[in-house]
Formats: structure tokens, C-alpha cells, sequence
């Protein structure tokens, strides 16, 4: 694909994202690799209106090279990017639901959300919890990558998510089944339900590997 084509389909995805409230204001940054580097969402813009031509271009050791300032949560994408070379692009999203349960206590750590359907086993796996950090903060990008070596999804603590995928499509959606698995959780908070088992989870993975 082109830069310019890259560069399109980052605009059209994030004012998708946008205009559904899946991000708000200037929160939210996506990314995408390219031949030579990185394009991303510039910081203090809004995902409902990006410009194809300011988008921040970076080359591949992540230094702002064209474009405008990048978004200052470079760091959580180039985290993803270091720690899983298949990735294609990264989506960080303040969704509401996603955010939400990040607030909560009493989360497993190691896997925030039950498989409450197969396609969040099928999209996103396990999605452990990183801790606190404020944001700005390098140790969360630390955080992030130590998360990330072994997942393609985490949710941050008081923050929101981070998804990586093969492509920037395969990124938008699995934040998309994070979002709503997110809200399905929440619905169903205080009444019995029945994710799916263990044995379900790993059959849906084994027949339909997810991340990148």
C-alpha cells in the first residue's frame, strides 16, 4: 500500500472511531507502520477531523521526521512496535467502557475481562491490567512493553486500552470487541453469567490465533 493510501485509511478509521464515541475531544491516538517508518495521529489534534497531509511521520527507530509534533503517547505505540516486529499498527483508545473498567478494583490482573463471547477470545485473548502510572510517565511505557511481550492487548489502570494488530483494520476491530466486551461486562455486573470455559477460549485461539 502507498503512503498516500496509508495515510487515507488512518484518516477514515479515526473519524469512524470518532463519530461513534469511541474517543472524544483530542483523546485517542492510532498509528501505522510504513515502508520507512511510522505515521501517527499528531498531538492536540481530534481523531474526527484529521488532515491526511499533517499526520506525524517517524522513521523506524521512532523519530519525528515529517508532519506534525506527534501525539505525546508516542511511547505506548512504539512500545507495541519493539516488542511484537509483526505488528502493523497500534490503536490507544479512551472508550468509555474500556476506561471504565480500568477504574475498578478487584480486577484480575492477568486477564481484566472474561471470554464472554468468542470473538473477544478470537480478537483479543487474555488482557492483562498494567498498573497506574501517570500519563507522560516513561515507566509506563516500560510497563506497556513488559505487558506487551506476551500480549497483544492491556488495558492501563485509570487509562484505557492499547491494541496492536497485523494491520490498522485488524487493530481498530479488536479495540472495537474490547469496547464491547467492556460493556457487556458491565451490564452483567452483579448477575451469574457463563463466559466461555478455559477449554472453549483455547479452542477458539488454537483455531483462530490472535494478535500479532
Amino acid at each position: 500500500m502507498s503512503d498516500s493510501k496509508y495515510r487515507e485509511e488512518l484518516v477514515a478509521l479515526a473519524a469512524s472511531l470518532y463519530a461513534r464515541g469511541l474517543t472524544a475531544g483530542s483523546s485517542g491516538n492510532l498509528s501505522v507502520r510504513v515502508d520507512d517508518g511510522y505515521l501517527m495521529t499528531p498531538t492536540g489534534s481530534t481523531m474526527g477531523t484529521l488532515d491526511p497531509a499533517s499526520l506525524s511521520k517517524l522513521d523506524l527507530n521512532g523519530n519525528h521526521v515529517g508532519g506534525n509534533k506527534p501525539t505525546k503517547e508516542t511511547f505506548l505505540h512504539m512500545a507495541m512496535y519493539r516488542q511484537r516486529p509483526k505488528v502493523g499498527a497500534v490503536v490507544h483508545l479512551h472508550s468509555t467502557y474500556a476506561v471504565a473498567v480500568s477504574c475498578m478494583a478487584g480486577l484480575n490482573p492477568a486477564n481484566t475481562l472474561p471470554p464472554l463471547t468468542a470473538y473477544h477470545a478470537m480478537r483479543i485473548g487474555n488482557l492483562p491490567l498494567v498498573p497506574y502510572f501517570p500519563p507522560g510517565d516513561p515507566a509506563l511505557g516500560e510497563a506497556v512493553a513488559k505487558a506487551a511481550a506476551d500480549h497483544h492487548a492491556v488495558l492501563m489502570a485509570n487509562h484505557g486500552p492499547v491494541v496492536a494488530g497485523k494491520s490498522l483494520r485488524d487493530a481498530v476491530y479488536a479495540s472495537e470487541e474490547l469496547e464491547e466486551t467492556a460493556r457487556l461486562f458491565l451490564i452483567l455486573k452483579g448477575i451469574p453469567t457463563a463466559p466461555l470455559t478455559t477449554e472453549q477460549a483455547d479452542e477458539i485461539a488454537s483455531r483462530y490465533p490472535v494478535g500479532c
